[in-house]
């Protein structure tokens, strides 16, 4: 939509006078999109940068901009900000941060993996996954465990075997090590005004190449390990005998930023759904009560069957949990965009050029749709409630033409390994209250997330 004459200017968040909210942003930019939202409203202009060097970052917080965003004027809003391009240089160019004629290409080469039948035939896997976990936490000393950790652990294993045929267990403690730091290196860079080019050897650079030379080096591993063999169906293998492809060859580089974006993104949003889906049951036991008696008229109780795709529709409650845990703790907090054209989003006018967000984090939260939204509530995702909001009020996946090309199967895992776990375990909260997160790239728990597990049966 073209800017008008009667769009309202984005009111400007007030920073410090040397910085403005440049700090804000860098320290606690969850809280700083919280408050920006409550005092100023639904489309807001932060000014981040000492005076002369400033840059303005425009804000949406309703779900109808959300949805201008990222679906009816989705043309018009880009991948092309300052974000985005910090967070190739770090991670490659694959179907995450790719745009135009590359993303087409990729998005092509990968979907045959993606389509509802095929993620449904994956249900097995997770299954055996999960069971497997349940198996170690029987060992567990003292019967605690952390579930952040436990569910990245957890999600990368399946990642591992559905999208690269391999086990990539080894791969935990390199993500473990590296991912973290570059998400932060990443944003840094995104905010400040001035920054050295990545080629100068200063410490940060220094430490961001050698973290990115061991991500390098694992993708290298797994290709590697597909190369000799075209026998299989993942993603992996689907990619490296497409290199002399008429349509979409891909060069080594190619080939590793595919990988790379698929292991980091193809386990956060799960791991985060899961994690914080048990944090909060261990939390509510009501609530954990009254899913495990879903869970055990459809499974048979612990030592039951194993949740098959069909199990899906027939935990309708444990669905719920899911996506109000989702909804509390959306894997991608913030998502940015560049406007190409003058624009009006939500009444209020973005200019051409505009580096902008949407943020589920806000708008998940926002009392127009959620009534006392800090309070956990499965109840809020019956259907008539979700039919009674607005579509984007509620897009832990992103949403429009760019929306997660793996949301069914991250589904598909959560509830299925949720299931298994809690057919087989009683949760208890060990104490350890709220968990504090942060906004890198993706959410991220700023400690631990203890629970007590006691097996049943």
């Amino acid at each position: 939509m073209t800017m008008t004459t009667t769009a309202a200017q984005a009111p400007i968040v007030a920073g410090s006078p040397l910085l403005g909210s440049m700090s804000d942003l860098l320290n606690d930019p969850l809280a700083a999109y919280l408050r920006a939202r409550r005092d100023h409203g639904d489309v807001v202009r932060f000014r981040a940068g000492p005076p002369g060097l400033r840059t303005d970052i425009y804000a949406v917080f309703s779900a109808e901009g959300a949805q201008q965003v990222l679906a009816t004027q989705a043309a018009n809003f880009r991948k092309d900000n300052v974000f985005y391009e910090e967070l190739r240089q770090s991670v490659g160019n694959g179907l995450l941060t790719s745009q135009d004629d590359a993303y087409l290409r990729q998005r092509r080469l990968v979907q045959p993996l993606f389509t509802r039948r095929r993620v449904n035939g994956y249900a097995q896997q997770v299954a055996g996954e999960a069971d497997a976990l349940a198996a170690e936490w029987r060992e567990a000393p003292g019967g605690t465990v952390e579930l952040v950790g436990e569910m990245h652990r957890f999600a990368l294993h399946l990642v591992g075997r559905i999208l690269f045929g391999t086990d990539v267990k080894k791969a935990f403690g390199v993500i473990e090590r590296t991912l973290p730091p570059l998400q932060e290196y990443s944003l840094k860079r995104g905010f400040s005004p001035l920054k050295a080019p990545r080629t100068w050897p200063t410490p940060a650079n220094r430490r961001a190449a050698r973290l990115q030379a061991e991500l390098h080096a694992l993708c290298d591993g797994i290709i590697d390990s597909r190369r000799d063999r075209d026998d299989r169906d993942d993603l992996a293998t689907l990619l490296v005998h497409a290199e002399n492809a008429e349509d979409g060859s891909l060069d080594a580089d190619e080939l590793r930023e595919q990988v790379l974006i698929f292991l980091l993104a193809g386990h956060e949003t799960t791991a985060t759904a899961l994690a914080f889906a048990l944090h909060l049951l261990a939390r509510h036991p009501g609530e954990q009560r009254r899913v495990r008696d879903e869970v055990d008229g459809v499974l048979g109780g612990p030592g039951g069957r194993a949740p098959t795709a069909e199990d899906m529709e027939e935990l309708p409650y444990l669905t719920m949990v899911l996506k109000e845990a989702m909804r509390l703790y959306p894997s991608a907090p913030v998502i940015g965009r560049r406007s190409v054209a003058d624009a009006e989003v939500d009444g209020v006018r973005i200019p051409a050029g505009a580096d902008l967000l949407v943020s589920p984090w806000v708008t998940q939260r926002h009392p127009a749709y959620w009534p006392d939204p800090e309070r956990f509530d499965p109840a809020r995702f019956t259907p008539e409630a979700e039919a009674g909001r607005p579509r984007y009020a509620w897009f832990p996946f992103g949403g429009g033409p760019r929306a997660c090309i793996g949301q069914h199967l991250s589904m598909l895992e959560s509830v299925l390994g949720l299931a298994v776990l809690l057919r087989e375990f009683e949760f208890e909260d060990a104490e350890v209250g709220e968990v504090p997160v942060g906004a890198g790239i993706t959410l991220m728990a700023k400690g631990p997330a203890r629970a007590r597990v006691a097996p049943r049966g």
